[in-house]
């Protein structure tokens, strides 16, 4: 078979799911539905691993047009694939997640009324991150991009008729709508100033205006490139939940935890990442760009791992804690580490993945309950389930020998050699974000899976390991949770990524942490004597002591600390400034446009004055048309009197 032709069947296989399901869903009944979405996944997935094979082995990539649908003057639109490693990576991570998470929606959803409609949608998603990933230029970029958040922005209110559902997911479409905005900035600056949309085209003339400078106010000179990269990355704060942006991914657990899993662990959030990787070309040229994604990543790492530290819905930790892996891996872009980033996108992946999917096994084994003060004990019960939600908490805690250590201990390392204005904050939110991770990971491991079970007797009574569709899945990535940290040699050291990613000479952070690699035991017997994993390990051995051996003290604890607790609790007061500021100020502005627009010009002046006007006319004829005869009579005399006045004058002049 043609490649061009296994290309489109990576994209296309998942779409045709999403179709037959979302159209023919009542006609091919629930077990069709996801028949046919599993298929085209899995399609989708064996297509990658060709072409995997293709990219990686036979050193064969691609990037070229498949189809121009228009024409923007002397700008093409255009429908093209750029296959190369950083592409392959991608495809494979985000069809195997998909797949996996595919097949946990049939026991997960299996009593859900809108089945079908759940399996196009997730199908869909697929798609539109796959022509996301795979585009080679910025509209289809931007299609993808848009295509993403609109589908999120239905899965998020897959419920519909939760008012909180509802909330959510507008509130994720809105704040998806700001970063959106710098996003379509920043390509409309490439487009105005590079004339072209195609990568490797702008990407080839970037060094040429690296100097060039653009006026947002007049007499105030600014880097073009600085400011179109930021423009972009913009866009990445969107999507990616970076700060203050970040305030729609907590709220989109309202949506079934499926969705949670595939929106917070390989796809949507992590587009804006990618992105900025694909990118690099770009953003090597602004210092300025840089040191802005370092600060920010930095407070979004930290500063929301703390708020995981007191949240007691199972899924609200888990989405607190992407937020802050997500800070990593930005971080990791602002030190030009773009490598690290992308591993650690590979490595959160999975094991973000299995906390999600775990989450959600255990709502359902509780009959949807997601307190955390009201489980318990569940190993017991649940011990798949638990081995591997404890795998992954292991992995995410970055304990040496699971793969969530490799990749957070390498981008603390790379943020530790950058010289970037911006980079010794981010260091030490990042260091100091290790012993917060590992303690609110096993907060959440101890809290649900150990101790006495605190749930109702009739729930006890029922409790039980969930069935295969549900646990098979948890398996298959746990896996990849443990054993995918040591492909950190070939992926982030070696030339694995090749030209799909730049780094400039004068940023050499990855060559300096790779001339100071020695193997993976070296690596990992660094690690054991790092900062790092001491921190980690204090923050599991303090999780333990509080939540196991004394937890009346995590109570006093909360309470003497109750200032701080009341603020993370708050969320810093951002969704209340939010809310009040943002959604009240357009709320005030709606009703004084309504007030002055509706009220007084449309009705009061053209529909009411209108209507008074005529009827005022009709009230003056209606006085003259009396029907009595000697009023026009009289009528008549008057005019024929002022018709002769009037001929007598105009004869006398």
């Amino acid at each position: 078979m043609d490649m061009k032709a296994i290309y489109l069947l990576v994209p296309l296989a998942p779409l045709a799911g999403a179709l037959l399901a979302g159209l023919f869903g009542r006609r091919i009944g629930r077990t069709g539905a996801h028949c046919v979405t599993i298929g085209g996944v899995l399609v989708a997935l064996l297509a990658s691993l060709v072409v995997a094979n293709d990219v990686i082995v036979g050193g064969n990539t691609f990037n070229g047009v498949l189809y121009t649908w228009a024409m923007l003057g002397d700008v093409p639109l255009q429908v093209g694939f750029q296959i190369d490693n950083l592409t392959v990576l991608m495809m494979l991570v985000v069809t195997f997640v998909s797949l996996m998470v595919h097949i946990y929606t049939i026991g997960y959803m299996h009593d859900d009324p809108g089945y079908q409609r759940f399996f196009s949608y997730i199908s869909l998603f697929t798609f539109s991150m796959l022509m996301l990933v795979m585009s080679n230029n910025f509209l289809q970029l931007f299609f993808g991009w848009e295509a993403v958040g609109l589908v999120s922005y239905l899965l998020i209110g897959f419920w519909f008729t939760r008012p909180t559902a509802i909330y959510a997911n507008m509130k994720a479409f809105l704040v998806n709508r700001v970063g959106d905005f710098g996003f379509l900035l920043g390509i409309g600056l490439v487009l105005a100033h590079f004339g072209t949309l195609d990568y490797s085209e702008v990407f080839a003339r970037a060094p040429g205006i690296r100097g060039e400078t653009i006026e947002l106010f007049a007499g105030v000179p600014w880097s073009l490139m600085s400011v179109t990269c930021i423009c972009l990355f913009i866009g990445a704060m969107g999507k990616s939940a970076q700060f203050p942006l970040h305030v729609w991914l907590p709220d989109s657990m309202e949506g079934p935890t499926p969705i949670s899993a595939l929106i917070h662990a390989a796809t949507m959030v992590t587009a804006g990442i990618f992105m900025v990787a694909r990118m690099s070309p770009l953003f090597e040229l602004s210092d300025t760009a840089r040191s802005f994604i370092l600060v920010i990543g930095g407070i979004t790492a930290f500063f929301m791992a703390l708020v995981a530290t007191i949240q007691y819905d199972i899924k609200r930790v888990v989405a607190y804690s992407t937020l802050s892996q997500l800070g990593y891996m930005t971080v990791a872009l602002g030190a030009s580490a773009y490598g690290a980033a992308i591993f650690h996108l590979m490595t959160h992946a999975f094991f973000k993945a299995v906390l999600f999917l775990g989450a959600g096994s255990v709502i359902v084994a509780l009959h949807h309950e997601q307190d955390m003060r009201k489980m318990g004990g569940l190993r017991r019960y649940m011990p798949i389930t638990w081995i591997t939600v404890l795998i992954a908490a292991i992995s995410s805690a970055g304990i040496p020998g699971f793969a969530g250590f490799f990749s957070k201990d390498l981008i603390i390392e790379a943020v530790g050699e950058s010289h970037l204005a911006g980079a010794g904050f981010a260091y030490l939110s990042v260091l100091a974000c290790t012993i917060v991770t590992a303690f609110y990971t096993f907060r959440m491991v101890f809290m649900a899976f150990h101790g006495k079970p605190r749930m109702d007797a009739h729930t006890l009574e029922h409790l039980h390991e969930q069935p295969w569709v549900v646990t098979l899945p948890l398996v298959l990535l746990a896996i990849p949770a443990v054993v995918a940290g040591y492909l950190i040699e070939p992926v982030v050291f070696g030339a694995f990524f090749g030209d799909a990613i730049f780094y400039s000479p004068e940023h050499p952070v990855i060559a300096h942490l790779a001339e100071e690699y020695h193997g993976i035991a070296h690596f990992m017997f660094e690690g054991l004597l790092g900062a790092p994993f001491w921190l980690s390990l204090s923050g599991i051995l303090i999780a333990g002591y509080l939540y196991l051996f004394n937890p009346a003290l995590a109570g006093r604890a909360r309470q003497a600390l109750r200032w701080p607790v009341r603020i993370l609790e708050a969320k810093y007061g951002l969704d209340d400034f939010n809310q009040r500021v943002f959604a009240g100020g357009a709320l005030a502005v709606g009703r004084k446009l309504w007030s002055i627009g509706d009220v007084l010009v449309i009705d009061g002046f053209f529909v009411n004055g209108t209507a008074r006007v005529i009827g005022w006319l009709a009230g003056v004829m209606r006085a003259l048309q009396t029907g009595l005869v000697y009023h026009y009579a009289f009528a008549m005399i008057a005019g024929a009197f002022l018709l002769l006045t009037l001929w007598i004058w105009m004869v006398r002049v």
